[in-house]
């Protein structure tokens, strides 16, 4: 069974890299500024294995006052600090396009060009793959695979729902998966389950790959997109891992 959303998203190309992600930061509640300012943007790009798992993040934060500068200790306010978290909302780059133009920074820089702006590169520790479910794949697949990825913030109960509707999670699921869903595609099978984790305002993303074929740019694609509905659904992701 196919789901919307992601057909919905365009494939990558393998040579392409996969697009930037940008924030909108707001202004400290204190500030008495009106809710729809906006104080800046935040641009970041994971670098990542062959496997796709995480090695590390750029960023970069623009303001009208500062203009572009580089700092790791932003990317980790934006997922550790409540405060930070609180004032970031992932968008679109078209929507940030327009909110860098309304702040007087005139036409937003092509994505080579932003890149230029990474210069405090934060590395995110890594470890082999633990083991997480059966060892050898089921009968017809040669690789079974399973990724975590993590997110910070929190959803709202609408949220959720809507991710359930999209993703046609069955009627009832699991206690512990809050919506889940499947896609296959050439013979190869992707599920995948949404989590709370712990007590804290974070999420975590299972995904199994049962695969068939050599099919490892769509399994990046696949992470990607899954990635990046969550994102416009309001979280902000923090790592991805593999268990298997």
């Amino acid at each position: 069974m196919t789901t919307e959303p992601l057909r919905a998203l365009p494939v990558l190309m393998p040579d392409a890299g996969p697009p930037l992600d940008y924030y909108l930061v707001l202004p400290r509640p204190d500030d008495h500024s009106p809710v729809t300012t906006v104080e800046g943007i935040v641009v970041e790009e994971f670098t990542r294995h062959h496997d796709f798992t995480t090695t590390g993040l750029d960023s970069a934060g623009w303001t009208p006052e500062d203009g572009w500068w580089s700092s790791a200790a932003l990317s980790r306010g934006m997922r550790t600090d409540p405060e930070v978290l609180a004032r970031v909302l992932p968008t679109s780059r078209r929507e940030a396009e327009d909110v860098h133009r309304a702040l007087g920074g005139g036409q937003l820089p092509d994505e080579p060009l932003l890149r230029t702006h990474f210069l405090d590169h934060q590395p995110i520790a890594t470890a082999p793959p633990l083991r997480l479910g059966p060892a050898q794949p089921p009968a017809g697949f040669h690789e079974r695979r399973v990724y975590r990825v993590l997110f910070a913030k929190d959803l709202r109960a609408e949220q959720v729902a809507s991710l359930r509707t999209a993703w046609r999670t069955p009627a009832g699921g699991t206690v512990a998966s809050a919506a889940s869903g499947r896609l296959d595609e050439d013979g190869d099978q992707f599920t995948w389950d949404l989590r709370r984790v712990g007590h804290s305002l974070a999420w975590c993303l299972d995904v199994t790959a049962l695969l068939r074929t050599d099919a490892t740019a769509a399994l990046g694609s696949t992470l990607s997109e899954l990635t990046n509905v969550l994102r416009q659904h309001g979280l902000i992701p923090v790592t991805t891992e593999r268990f298997a």
